[in-house]
């Protein structure tokens, strides 16, 4: 693919029932399962993010789903990221780092203060530890339902009062 240009994509909210949607989270979920024994792998199948109480973005170009990521409400205060993936022909272009700048804000516009994630401790996971903790994510210690496990690395990043970029889709405030 190409390199486009940033007036080039749009983000949107999304649906995990359209055929674009469920096939990238496929995707997702089949490379995750390949990466990671079963008992350490924690990536949402899409027919549970489908059903579940998760904010799901997107971004497109040309109407083609390129990224997509989601927000789980843990409870009041606390979300997980879930289901982080960029298409691998899309990689590169920054659209992980733009889906965190448009999930941040939703988050805090529904009066969370911290937002956490698990992510793999393989090789194959470098790139996303190295967005997050840029993004000012840290380790933490499992939280929610997670338990410790050698190959998981848990992070998290306080949200309220700082000052980003206004939600640009999906928010109500």
């Amino acid at each position: 693919m190409d390199t486009l240009r940033p007036d080039q994509f749009a983000l949107s909210t999304e649906n995990a029932d359209t055929a674009d949607v469920r096939a990238l989270l496929q995707r997702h979920f089949d490379l995750m399962r390949a990466q990671s024994p079963e008992e350490s792998c924690h990536v949402m199948a899409p027919d549970t993010l489908a059903v579940a109480d998760v904010t799901l973005m997107g971004i497109r170009a040309n109407g083609d789903l390129l990224a997509l990521g989601a927000l789980a409400q843990i409870d009041a205060q606390r979300g997980e990221l879930k289901s982080m993936h960029t298409a691998a022909h899309a990689r590169g272009q920054g659209l992980a780092r733009r889906l965190l700048h448009a999930l941040i804000p939703h988050a805090q516009s529904a009066g969370m203060t911290r937002v956490s994630l698990e992510t793999g401790t393989a090789p194959d996971f470098a790139a996303a530890r190295a967005l997050y903790r840029a993004e000012g994510f840290e380790i933490c210690a499992p939280f929610g339902s997670y338990e410790y496990d050698p190959l998981s690395v848990f992070m998290t990043r306080v949200i309220q009062g700082l000052h980003h970029q206004p939600c640009q889709v999906g928010c109500d405030g």
